[in-house]
This record gives C-alpha cells, structure tokens and sequence, in this order.
C-alpha cells in the first residue's frame, strides 16, 4: 500500500508539474511572439480578467486552472480573477457530475460561473493586484529578428534536455501513462462505495483534452528548434524551468504523499451525518484539500440522493481538484487566502440555498 501511494504521488507529481510546464512554456512563446500584445490587453481590464479566469475554471478538468494560475504567477491577471477560477473550478468532479446527473451539471456550472464572477469582482474592489514573477517581459534580445539582426542559434545540452523532457511527457500524456491506477486511486479509495452507490472512476482521466494538450505542447518544441538561445536559455531554462519547475514538483509529490497517507488511515465517508448545516461545513472544509478524490464523495451523496443541493454546492465552491497544487508551490500566502475566501463564499452560498429551500 506505501508503495502504491508512493507511486501514485510521484505520478501525479509529474503529471501536475508537466502540464504547468508546458502551460508556462506556451504563455511564453505566445507573449514573445506576440511582442507581449496577446497578453497586454489583459492588463487594467480587471472584468476581462475575472471573465476569462472564471471561464477557464468552468472548465472541466484542472488544465483551464492550470492556465489560471500561470497567469497570475506571471502577474497577468488579479487576485479576484484568481479566486474566481478557484470559485468556476470543480477540477476533475465535473466529468463525474456531467457523467452522473448531466442535465444538473450543467447547471450548476454556470451558476458557479455566475458566483465566481461576482466573488471575483468584489474581491478585486479590496485587494491589490499580485505581480508574481516578472519574467514575461519581452526582452531587446527577443525583438531582434524583428529588426533585421542575426539570433544566434546552438542546440547546446540545455535546448537538447528540454526537447527530450518535452517530447517524453507529450509522450507519456498521449499513451496514457501518467494516468491514475484504475485498480487503486486516492479519490477512489476515499469515496469507495456510499450509500448504496458503487461506482470507478478515473478522477485522472481525460484522455481527449490530454490529446488536444499533446498537440498544442508541439509549439514548444518548434520553438525549441527554432527559437534563439536567448529565449530557450533565458525564458525557457532560466525562469521556467530551474525557477517554476522544482518548487511546482516538490510540493505537489509532497502534497499528495501526506494526502495519501490520510486518506489511507481515515475514511471521510464515516464523517457523513443527516445534518445539513454541518454538511455544508464539512464540504467547505473538506474543499481546502488540493485533491480531487475526496469531493468524490460528496458528488456520489448528492446523486444518491442522501444529501441535498447546497451541501454540493458548497463542495464544488471549495474545492477547485489540483489546479491550486501549483499555486501552492508558487506563493502558499496566496494560496491561503484565496482557500479562505473560497470556503467562506461556500459557507455563504450552501446556507443561503438550504435556507431558501426549506
């Protein structure tokens, strides 16, 4: 079991840093070639980019997420933007929900949509913008084909490395290999077999957007032929991956080892009462976990019928799957005061419903 949890760890680990990655790489070759225009647009338009994050989160999945938090690390978009892509996000749930009871899911995700906004919003109206990194500013260097001038070009052994760590992980995506044990999962293991309702489910796969990642991941490795050694050395190896890289994989593996660990040793379906209220704050709380497997349980009550809508909803607020593994790493005081408002805005939401229900 120690090694499966391991194992299942490192996977994830991988999984989870590898996408950023690639994430970080394409925002970076489309802001170089751009000249910075694709994403200066963004910059003083706090509602077009609360929009766009809380769209990214509507996202089934955790890569829209993913994007999110790239975005702000790089100081591309506001807090409130990042709150609302934690609000919109559902993480992998949403293939379950949308598998389970579609009809609903569909509406539950635009009203998420419609409270990440607003929360986003608001949230922007008291609190300053995070700069994060300041690396995607373009640089003299980048501008000089532009100008004429010859961009030196050698396939030196960090241009090499990185096109073959490339090049292994869309490997790796695209076969399958980085996807969760069907046999033993953390978010299965949690959820297991609830009220009368036994279900599998691979809360890692997604197997078609995984294909369409593979396929836009190709852009990094044509600029990694063709690009400059300025970009590939300075923006690619420099910022991204000695700088992003081993702080992003240290602290998902280590996340996710302690998560496993937990999970092995308590069973959150024995916290399950018929008491709506403490539901609601038990789902909010169980939200703060950057995990996708333990809001598994709440989804299998509700359509079970055990539990009522605002006890989901108040789960799904919380809860955003793996797309705040990265922001962890990156800047955990953020992290904690998004989680806050997060839960907060749950508490608030699932009372409210529960009260206008009954």
């Amino acid at each position: 079991m120690i090694v499966q949890i391991l194992t299942d760890a490192l996977r994830t680990a991988v999984l989870v840093s590898g996408l950023v990655v690639i994430m970080m790489m394409l925002i970076e070759v489309f802001n170089v070639q751009s000249a910075g225009r694709i994403f200066s647009g963004l910059r003083g338009r706090r509602m077009g980019q609360v929009l766009l994050s809380a769209l990214l989160g509507a996202i089934p999945g955790c890569m829209g997420g993913f994007a999110s938090v790239s975005l702000y690390t790089h100081g591309l978009i506001s807090f409130g933007a990042l709150v609302a892509m934690m609000i919109a996000s559902s993480g992998d749930e949403a293939f379950v929900m949308l598998a389970m009871f579609p009809g609903r899911s569909v509406w539950i995700i635009l009203f998420l949509f419609v409270i990440a906004v607003m929360a986003g919003l608001l949230v922007d109206l008291f609190h300053s913008r995070y700069e994060g990194c300041h690396s995607m500013n373009v640089h003299h260097e980048d501008m000089e084909p532009r100008h004429g001038h010859e961009n030196s070009r050698h396939y030196g052994w960090k241009r090499i490395l990185m096109f073959v760590g490339v090049l292994i992980f869309i490997s790796a995506l695209a076969m399958g290999f980085l996807e969760a044990d069907e046999n033993y999962d953390i978010g299965n293991h949690a959820a297991g077999s609830l009220a009368g309702v036994t279900f599998s489910f691979n809360i890692l796969s997604e197997e078609w957007m995984y294909w369409i990642f593979s396929a836009l991941s190709m852009l990094v490795l044509g600029m990694l032929i063709w690009a400059g050694d300025h970009f590939v050395e300075e923006h690619l190896w420099e910022h991204i991956v000695c700088h992003h890289l081993p702080g992003i994989f240290l602290w998902t593996f280590g996340t996710m080892l302690v998560i496993g660990l937990l999970m092995w040793h308590f069973d959150l379906a024995l916290w399950i009462s018929d008491n709506t209220i403490l539901m609601i704050l038990l789902a909010a709380a169980v939200g703060i976990i950057p995990e996708s497997g333990p809001h598994l349980v709440f989804v299998s009550l509700y359509a079970a019928g055990v539990v009522p809508l605002p006890v989901l909803l108040a789960s799904c607020i919380s809860q955003d799957g793996h797309a705040s593994l990265p922001l962890l790493a990156e800047s955990r005081g953020s992290f904690l005061k998004a989680k806050l408002i997060n839960v907060v805005a749950a508490v608030l939401v699932g009372i409210i419903t529960f009260l206008i229900e009954n």
